[in-house]
């Protein structure tokens, strides 16, 4: 049974819930619930807090899990990533009190707080510069106000938490995180680690993708087919009138109305959207 770490609480525990769920993996109902066991799947899922779960997974305990690239790389080892999910987006950055540092170079002698202490001190070591590193567990962002560091290192989505401490970001990002799939690196990939990382990569694709249908003339397919190439190429279907063609072609969603409306002054008609739900490819 293939034993699965999950975030049980914060910004990642509902997108990897609904992840796994849109996966095809039974999910748990309730917060109280710590485990569940997916017998369809042959699966154990086990919500473990963010933090804990790149210990787990990298001492062998639990196969894989879903934890942020931050809290991996932030961990001692054992684990490795699988897979980028596309949530949880963030970026990890030094900020300070305006005046106070305006480039990298000047973190030298600086007294840093973090609740990512490996990251900082990886970071550090790399650019060769000496500073003390003071780990806190959360609320890095008063640190400077309360006189116990000059610097904070921390990850910043919207920047709204800084600016209310008085605090602005400076430098290029430490690193840039978002959730991902992880694995014990020690153990090699099983026939149920590979079926979990393609219904993830399905469901991935399926958000980033919709499913275009519609009717062109015949003497326009090619300069429709280019407009919608599709993951490979589009599925060309004749009609019962010999000068049309019906094409179904994958189309990025974001990209969605562009495309229509240059199909139309194509002389496209018919052009019909429908959300994938699920897929392989």
């Amino acid at each position: 049974m293939l034993r699965i770490a999950v975030p049980n609480k914060g910004s990642l525990s509902d997108p990897a819930i609904r992840m796994l769920s849109e996966a095809g993996y039974r999910q748990r109902r309730s917060a109280k619930e710590l485990v569940l066991v997916d017998e369809a799947n042959d699966a154990e899922f086990f919500f473990l807090r963010p933090r804990d779960i790149a210990t787990y997974v990298g001492a062998g305990q639990l196969e894989v899990g879903i934890t942020g690239r931050d809290l991996l790389l932030d961990g001692n080892g054992g684990a490795e990533e699988v897979l980028p999910l596309g949530f949880g987006r963030s970026t990890f950055r030094y900020a300070a009190v305006p005046g106070t540092a305006a480039t990298i170079a000047e973190l030298s002698g600086k007294r840093i707080a973090t609740s990512y202490s490996g990251i900082v001190r990886h970071d550090l070591a790399q650019r060769g510069i000496e500073a003390e590193v003071i780990h806190l567990d959360g609320a890095v962002e008063t640190a400077v106000r309360l006189g116990v560091a000059d610097i904070i290192a921390d990850v910043v989505e919207t920047g709204a938490t800084l600016r209310e401490a008085g605090l602005e970001v400076f430098g290029e990002p430490i690193m840039r995180s978002e959730a991902v799939l992880i694995r014990d690196a020690r153990i090699d990939t099983t026939p149920r680690i590979e079926q979990l990382i393609r219904r993830l990569h399905g469901v991935i694709i399926a958000r980033r993708y919709v499913m275009m249908d519609y009717v062109c003339a015949v003497e326009s397919l090619d300069e429709a087919c280019a407009i919608t190439p599709g993951i490979e190429s589009p599925t060309i279907s004749p009609l019962h009138d010999d000068g049309w063609v019906a094409v179904r072609a994958m189309v990025e969603q974001g990209d969605t109305n562009r495309v229509m409306d240059e199909l139309w002054e194509l002389g496209a008609r018919g052009i019909l959207v429908t959300d994938i739900m699920a897929c392989r490819l």
